[in-house]
């Protein structure tokens, strides 16, 4: 038991004291406001969008991607949101914190915490299976998260299917997804054609993929300090049931609903998981709420403080849930850490 605890401390408590050294930092003035603003543009724009297009550059071939466990964790992650989507307006009466809270139902951090989490609880066959996972389901994410904010955002309640279209092509983590799957594609037809990869990152371009990797490799970190400069205790103060919705969905009601559904079916054999395949579900559901979310909140014109609290709180919060998580699955026979 005391196995457990450590593992999911190990993978959590890391982020939460990335987290507190960005705020120490912005309390004593050691990061100003203007570094805050221009590092969430960066970070936004270009640092986990290049996270995000050499995570998904690694996978060998679109065969190697477990579609059950894909087509399953993209299902249900559509009915969090659709649940999401039908009880927050009566959570807030803010349209700001409705886009805020409604992202925060199905948004984890799958990209960033989840494939460590995998690491620690399955090795690397976990990580394998959590990569394809993630790969596959971040883009959904960051459409339904689009939605969400364009729905409450500027535009008042009023969803502009152009304007919506719009921020989904040009959204700049879609965009780093989509450049890697074009990658894989280009690598296909490349053995198609001449029966072997001939133009490759990682073989004569090799100087370019390690100064993207490099780059993409301080997003996480960067991310989470520029988050801590942003936290504000004195904001919880009129927002209070705001935060603990928003928490508890990402924390305790999401992953009850996609953990508990995929045990279910894996029982009457409609859905298949292996001991490998629990941490890529845990990613998916179990982790807190995707930094990148704060920052997408406030560039869509949702509240950007809600969302970061959120963030925070959940991240806190999640110390103590994956551990049930983990304990249960293993009590479970399911998961073997």
């Amino acid at each position: 038991m005391l196995t457990i605890f450590v593992t999911a401390v190990n993978a959590i408590l890391p982020i939460v004291l990335l987290i507190a050294l960005g705020y120490g930092l912005r309390q004593c003035s050691f990061l100003t406001k203007e570094f805050v603003a221009g590092g969430n543009k960066l970070m936004f724009r270009l640092l986990i969008p290049l996270m995000l297009f050499t995570n998904t550059y690694t996978i060998e071939s679109f065969s190697s991607v477990p579609w059950d466990l894909t087509l399953y964790g993209a299902g249900m992650v559509l009915v969090i949101f659709l649940l999401g989507y039908f009880l927050t307006p009566g959570l807030t009466r803010e349209p700001g914190r409705k886009g805020a809270l409604l992202q925060s139902t199905f948004r984890s951090n799958t990209a960033v915490i989840g494939i460590s989490l995998a690491q620690a609880l399955g090795g690397e066959e976990a990580v394998q299976v959590a990569t394809v996972v993630t790969a596959v389901c971040v883009p959904l994410l960051n459409v339904l998260a689009v939605v969400a904010l364009s729905i409450y955002g500027s535009n008042g309640g009023k969803l502009d299917g152009k304007k919506l279209l719009k921020n989904i092509v040009t959204n700049p983590l879609i965009l780093g997804i989509a450049a890697g799957f074009l990658c894989i594609a280009l690598r296909a037809a490349e053995k198609a054609v001449f029966g072997s990869v001939v133009f490759t990152l990682g073989g004569n371009l090799q100087f370019l993929y390690s100064a993207l990797r490099q780059a993409g490799s301080i997003a996480t970190p960067f991310a989470l300090i520029i988050l801590g400069a942003q936290f504000n205790f004195a904001a919880m103060g009129d927002m209070k049931k705001e935060i603990l919705w928003g928490t508890a969905w990402r924390v305790v009601i999401a992953p009850a609903l996609g953990l508990g559904a995929a045990i279910a079916l894996n029982q009457f054999g409609v859905l298949h998981c292996a001991s490998a395949d629990y941490p890529a579900l845990i990613a998916l559901f179990g982790t807190p709420t995707a930094v990148s979310s704060a920052v997408m909140a406030g560039q869509m014109g949702c509240d950007e403080q809600l969302a970061t609290q959120i963030v925070v709180w959940s991240s806190v919060a999640s110390i103590f849930t994956l551990f049930v998580t983990v304990c249960l699955l293993m009590g479970m026979g399911l998961l073997i850490v």
